[in-house]
């Protein structure tokens, strides 16, 4: 019979915040939920790469917004780990498909 030491799980990676000042005023959605910022966009697949520091899932509404782009849309796919799914938690990144053009850096927030 072998005693197993209780081994503490890992704590929770604390989530990563866009401070404000790095969020430039043409990017900038006054009362609106900040989602995070665009780390990749994938042209072939229409897919854009999102740490989430907010909740997010298929159906609500975000807004895509920067120096050259201004995109509104429904979260209609999202992939989290490379499959589908229907929502995400804060600090998962996931994947969104997108209807137009996006860049990183381009702050992306939820329209309520």
């Amino acid at each position: 019979m072998s005693h197993r030491s209780k081994i503490p799980k890992p704590a929770a990676k604390p989530i990563k915040r866009t401070p404000v000042a790095e969020i430039s005023p043409e990017q900038q959605i006054v009362g609106a939920l900040l989602l995070g910022k665009v780390r990749g966009y994938d042209p072939l697949r229409g897919m854009m790469r999102l740490p989430l520091e907010a909740p997010l899932a298929v159906g609500e509404t975000i807004r895509v917004k920067g120096r050259q782009t201004d995109l509104t849309q429904r979260v209609e796919r999202l992939k989290l780990r490379r499959r589908g799914g229907v929502g995400a938690a804060a600090g998962e990144t996931v994947e969104i498909a997108v209807a137009d053009q996006v860049r990183t850096g381009d702050a992306v927030y939820k329209v309520l």
